[in-house]
């Protein structure tokens, strides 16, 4: 294990001395960028990009307060666990390589929030268009026209308008839209001015205003949901990480001579080692489930 902890200095010192002399922190930045823009899925890329456009993405000292965090947690526990500094360096590096990931389900969680605000936003203000013109088409360009949309939405909604025009029918930039974007109240404006344009029904406003309602529920729903799951996502946290120190309380008990005696045994070892790996499974599992259920709808 030394040997290659060493063999890891050793490559990144070369690597170094053979740059153009940067300081090391811009360095280290461009050998990540460069992995990310080589591996990262072209999605990823895409919403990344437009968090940081929104200014949700972390700070060059927000990740620094991370990896220090995520470093310091796991070495303590590493070292805690088995009184031993390798094993230590080792689970602290481990817990560092998990950040890309937590970052990317954290990225997911805040364009799928985006997403549906701008949703609810493209329906709220069709409907509303839809009331002046009786048009679903000049409904639709009316919200383009009104600037109350972005990207990638706003090129989706001229999409359909395009669509409507280039077949004369509304139905192909309907199924288009709903393709992109499922969302419940999504489908069920779509399938009334589909059935308007398609049976020419009268009176609508009454529906119209309904649907406003559901929607204005549905989003006040949302949201709701999404202040009690970052109290819950709290706790968990706190719960999960609490986990680790119960490995304290045997060594309170057994006393910590008599526990590093243990140790020696394989099987003990691979028994704390699980202990570990479950706990960590755990905590992954749960942050993964916070950050892409988000309860849309």
């Amino acid at each position: 294990m030394e040997f290659i902890l060493i063999g890891i200095i050793l490559i990144f010192i070369v690597t170094y001395r053979n740059s153009s002399g940067e300081g090391i922190y811009k360095f280290i930045k461009q050998q990540a960028t460069v992995a990310y823009d080589t591996y990262a899925p072209y999605s990823y890329k895409v919403m990344r990009d437009k968090i940081k456009e929104l200014g949700l993405e972390y700070s060059a000292r927000q990740y620094t307060i991370q990896v220090a965090a995520f470093a310091g947690i796991a070495g303590a526990i590493g070292y805690l666990y088995f009184y031993n500094i390798i094993i230590a360096i080792v689970y602290a590096v481990i817990a560092v390589s998990t950040i890309p990931y937590i970052t990317y389900l954290r990225c997911k969680r805040q364009y799928s929030e985006y997403i549906f605000e701008q949703i609810q936003v493209y329906t709220t203000n069709t409907i509303m268009e839809f009331n002046t013109t009786q048009s679903f088409i000049k409904a639709l360009e009316g919200v383009v026209e009104s600037g109350v949309l972005e990207e990638p939405v706003l090129s989706d909604v001229k999409t359909m308008i395009a669509l409507s025009y280039e077949k004369g029918d509304v139905s192909e930039s309907i199924n288009y839209m709903n393709s992109k974007y499922p969302y419940y109240m999504v489908k069920n404006m779509h399938q009334l001015f589909l059935q308007v344009t398609k049976e020419g029904a009268k009176n609508t406003e009454e529906t119209l205003d309904n649907m406003l309602n559901d929607i204005d529920l549905l989003v006040e729903g949302v949201y709701r949901d999404r202040s009690d799951r970052k109290q819950f996502h709290r706790q968990f946290l706190i719960f999960g990480v609490s986990l680790y120190s119960l490995i304290m309380l045997i060594q309170l008990i057994l006393g910590v001579d008599s526990y590093i005696e243990m140790l020696d045994g394989i099987m003990m070892r691979i028994l704390v080692h699980g202990v570990v790996i479950i706990n960590s499974y755990f905590l992954l599992k749960g942050e993964k489930y916070y950050n892409e259920n988000v309860g849309a709808e």
